[in-house]
Order: C-alpha cells, then sequence, then structure tokens
C-alpha cells in the first residue's frame, strides 16, 4: 500500500514505522540489494503453474514433517553431531503427511475424517499457510479465513467485542471496514450481554459462536474449519449450515475437518479419509463415511484382541503400545493369530470342563432325587403296617380289662 493511501493509525503504517526505527539506510539499502539477487524461485522446481479457472487450493506431493529431537534437553554438540552424520540425520523425525495430492475446487464442501492422528489437523495448518511444508507445494487461489481452534485468536481477558476487533486486525482487515461488519458479527452469534464480558467467562459454546461468526462475516473465498461445528446448540448449527451454504452459492470452498459424520453426509459434496498422513479414499461422503466406520470397528476389534493377548500373559504391553504408536497394531495382530487360536482353544477346553462337571452334579442331584423319592415311598408303607398292629394290640387289652370287670 502507498503511503498516500494509509490513514493514519493503520497497523501497515505502524509496521512500517517500526521496520524504519529498527533499520537504518546501509540496512535498507542491503535488504533492497539482496532482493534484486535473489534468484526467480521457479528455478528450483518447488513451483508449479499457478491454477487458474475454478481450482481454489491444489496440493501436490504435500509433505510435513516434525522434529521430535526438538526438546529442551537438546545439546548444541548433538545438533552439531546430527548434522554431520548422515545415519542421524533422520532419526527423531515423524512424518505427519506424506504424498498428499489434493484439489479442491469452487462450489465443494469437502470434509475430511480419519483416527486420531491420522494428520487431519495438520493437512489444514498447511492449506492456511500456517505450516510450511517439508515437501511438496500448497497454492490457493482466493482469500482463506480459518477456524481452526475455539481459542485461536482470542485474548481470554478481552470482552468479545474487543476480540472481534483483535481477529479483524489479524486478518489485515482495515478497522472502519471492521466497525461496519462488527454489528451483523454480533447478531450472529448472539451471546446476549455476554459480548461485553470477558472472552474467559464464556463457555465453549459461546467462543464457538464468536469464532464462527467472525470466521464467516468476512465473505471469505475459502473456508477452513477444524472441529467447531460440533460445539453449540442445534439452533446454532442450523444456522452454521446455512451460512455455509451461501458461501458455496457464491462458488466458494469450504474444507473442513469433522468427527460429526451427519456433518460430512447432509452438507459435504466430496468426503476424503486420511490413515497414517496419507490420503486413503476420496470420493462420496456417504462411501466414505461408511468405510470409515468399518475402518473404525476394525481398530475397536484390534484393540479388543491386543487386550485379550495381554490379559493371557501372550504379549507383552510394551510390543502392544510400539504397535499403536508406529500404526502397525493390524500388521501386530496377524502376527500374533496362533497366540488368540491358543487362547480361544484354552478357552473352549475350560468351557468343555464346565459343562462336564455341570452335567455330572445334575446327573448326582436328578440321582439323589430319585434315591429320596424310593425312600419315601417305602417309609410310607412300613408307618401304615405299624399303625394296624397297634391298634390290634390295643383291641385285645381293651377286651381284658372289660372281662376284669365283668
Amino acid at each position: 500500500m502507498a503511503d498516500e493511501q494509509m490513514r493514519p493509525g493503520t497497523i501497515e503504517e505502524h509496521v512500517d514505522s517500526r521496520k524504519d526505527d529498527r533499520l537504518d539506510a546501509d540496512a535498507l539499502a542491503a535488504i533492497e540489494e539482496a532482493e534484486l539477487e535473489a534468484p526467480d524461485p521457479a528455478e528450483f522446481g518447488l513451483q508449479v503453474e499457478v491454477p487458474k479457472g475454478d481450482l481454489a487450493i491444489r496440493a501436490q506431493n504435500l509433505g510435513v514433517r516434525y522434529n521430535l529431537n526438538f526438546t529442551k534437553k537438546t545439546k548444541l554438540r548433538t545438533t552439531f553431531a546430527t548434522l554431520l552424520d548422515p545415519r542421524r540425520r533422520n532419526k527423531g523425525h515423524f512424518w505427519a503427511l506424506r504424498n498428499v495430492d489434493l484439489e479442491v475446487r469452487r462450489g465443494e464442501a469437502v470434509g475430511i475424517i480419519g483416527p486420531n492422528g491420522s494428520g487431519k489437523s495438520t493437512i489444514l495448518l498447511a492449506l492456511a499457510g500456517i505450516l510450511q511444508p517439508s515437501e511438496g507445494v500448497v497454492e490457493v487461489n482466493g482469500h482463506v479465513s480459518t477456524l481452526l481452534s475455539l481459542n485461536a485468536g482470542f485474548d481470554q481477558e478481552l470482552t468479545g467485542r474487543e476480540n472481534i476487533a483483535l481477529a479483524g486486525a489479524l486478518m489485515g482487515i482495515d478497522h472502519d471496514v471492521m466497525e461496519e461488519i462488527t454489528p451483523g458479527i454480533v447478531s450472529f452469534a448472539n451471546i446476549g450481554a455476554f459480548i461485553n464480558a470477558p472472552m474467559k467467562t464464556y463457555s465453549s459454546g459461546m467462543r464457538a459462536r464468536v469464532g464462527f461468526s467472525i470466521a464467516t462475516a468476512v465473505d471469505p473465498d475459502i473456508l477452513l474449519l477444524d472441529e467447531v461445528l460440533g460445539t453449540g446448540d442445534n439452533k446454532f448449527k442450523k444456522k452454521s449450515k446455512e451460512r455455509i451454504a451461501n458461501v458455496l452459492k457464491s462458488a466458494k470452498a469450504v474444507v473442513m475437518v469433522t468427527h460429526d459424520m451427519s456433518w460430512i453426509t447432509s452438507f459435504c459434496t466430496r468426503a476424503i479419509l486420511l490413515d497414517k498422513g496419507r490420503i486413503v479414499a476420496d470420493g462420496d461422503p456417504a462411501d466414505i463415511v461408511e468405510m470409515h466406520g468399518a475402518d473404525a470397528e476394525l481398530r475397536k476389534t484390534q484393540k479388543r484382541q491386543a487386550k485379550r493377548l495381554m490379559r493371557h500373559g501372550k504379549v507383552a504391553p510394551t510390543d502392544v503400545n510400539k504397535a499403536l504408536k508406529s500404526g502397525t497394531l493390524g500388521a501386530f495382530i496377524e502376527g500374533n493369530e496362533d497366540a488368540l487360536q491358543e487362547i480361544d482353544d484354552e478357552k473352549a477346553e475350560r468351557r468343555a470342563v464346565l459343562e462336564e462337571k455341570r452335567a455330572r452334579r445334575q446327573a448326582r442331584l436328578a440321582e439323589e432325587a430319585a434315591d429320596g423319592a424310593e425312600a419315601g415311598t417305602s417309609g410310607e408303607d412300613t408307618s401304615s403296617a405299624s399303625t394296624t398292629g397297634d391298634g390290634g394290640a390295643d383291641g385285645a387289652d381293651e377286651s381284658e380289662r372289660t372281662q376284669t370287670v365283668a
């Protein structure tokens, strides 16, 4: 922006003034000279032709790698040793994304789903330009608006209204423009008097309302949402769907990450299934959701089988943890199918033994009941005979007494 176009107090003016204060004329001249001497980025082979037409996002061979060695305990000599020794150079790295090719066209609502740790949030951060890809290239055509966290960009000590102004500044929106659209943001969020209360007093649903209202108020060309649409009441969820639908009507693009499959099936025009940092399926939302559900059930089954193996002492807990962390639990279970079969055989043997014991006990009880019934019948016959004999004796005694009296 030219100096004559800037109004006093704008962010650009303050940034330029700080830059001028911190850099002298020689430093500024050196920077300009370096920029003139800098080679064309196309010479490195990292750029591709800028997409034209209706293409909003294109990612080619996208990869994001995290260095797990960057901790407080990392020493300078360890860092130099890693740089000098090629064998140690790739140790301690984790690829959150690898070999990802993705295209999103205007008018599409793309849902990204997958198990935890599959790289869903990482891909949104890369598309938003917050994360620099370790390999590959990401190209975005249009203004991007993001809502990647309920607390992203919010100052908990500021009020909701003040956070709206702060968010506008962070997005580079002119202060006057932000003041014009603030009433609409406040109205859409619909949190009442809390808009003038500190953000730390908000519930997660209220923060989601304000964040979503800000993200969609600037009429973005591309809207990136990360697991924020599941928060809030049903009325606000309906308003959110209507707002995103309006974005798509103007040929915009939406990319969302969510665990709410109803958003994927009822709203998205396309779905992508991520697993272990790679795209494993891309297509119709209903088909992808069904595939994801079957995969989730398979993972639950594998975890139950792993617990059985540990409970019966067939495997060590450390081996199961390693398989879980490396994402190879399925292969681990397959490698221990014989142990699982042994557990099933042992269970079947125990069941057979119990059934045999139960059958013997029932037979014994039946036999005892039969013996008791037979003994009861014999006792009744003996008792009748005894009663008859006693009566005869009593009659004889009575006769003798009668004769004596006479």
